[in-house]
Formats: structure tokens, sequence, C-alpha cells
């Protein structure tokens, strides 16, 4: 099994990759389907990487400030840009299909704006 990182965005055009079939090493049993990564998995690895850091210090921005030895506003903005990556990264939420659920009644109206505040459905 290799330990390399599938990429998350097409080396084409850039546009996010999505996944459309799992294997499992054990019993070769295939999953096909038409699956998004996580957010977390479509950052670019460096921006992956400093989130793994920041999880490991515990969210304390000293230390991770001492570990990438750059100064605290330097570890500031790289948060930042990764927050916003993150936020980039969510799809919006499918306006249509939700306010059709609510007509459909299979929605209530404060599921319909939890769903369209990205709560969930």
């Amino acid at each position: 099994m290799s330990s390399a990182q599938a990429p998350s965005r097409c080396p084409a055009c850039g546009n996010r990759l999505r996944v459309k079939k799992l294997c499992c090493d054990r019993c070769a049993a295939e999953v096909q389907g038409d699956f998004q990564l996580c957010s977390i998995c479509s950052l670019e690895p460096e921006l992956r990487k400093l989130l793994e850091l920041f999880l490991r210090a515990r969210g304390n921005l000293k230390e991770v400030q001492r570990a990438i030895r750059v100064s605290y506003p330097t570890v500031r903005q790289r948060m930042e840009e990764l927050f916003r990556r993150l936020e980039e990264e969510r799809d919006p939420p499918d306006v249509i299909g939700i306010l059709g659920k609510v007509d459909r009644g299979e929605l209530s109206v404060d599921e319909a704006e939890r769903a369209l505040r990205g709560d969930g459905e």
C-alpha cells in the first residue's frame, strides 16, 4: 500500500477531483460511486500539514510558531489562509433541492433553514 496522498485537484484544469472507486487491500472488495473528498483532504499538502500541526499543538499558535520557526503574525496569516480555504471547499447548499423537499413535505421550514445555513439536512 502506498503512503502517497491522492491529488485533490485536476492537474490539467485545477478543478476539484472526485473519488469514483474505493478498494480493500485485504479482501479486494470494491465500492464504486461518486464521492467527494472531505474539505481537509482537498487542501494543498502544505495547508494539510499546517492543520495537522495545529491539531497536534491543540490549537496553540505559539507552539505552531516554534515548530515551523516563523513569526507569530506569519503563523496567524497562514492559519487565516487555511480557514479561508476550508470555507471555500464547502459546497453551497442545494437551494432548489431543499425548497423542493419543503414543497413535498419532506422537510420542515426549520429543517430547511438549518440546511441552507449548512447545518445539515
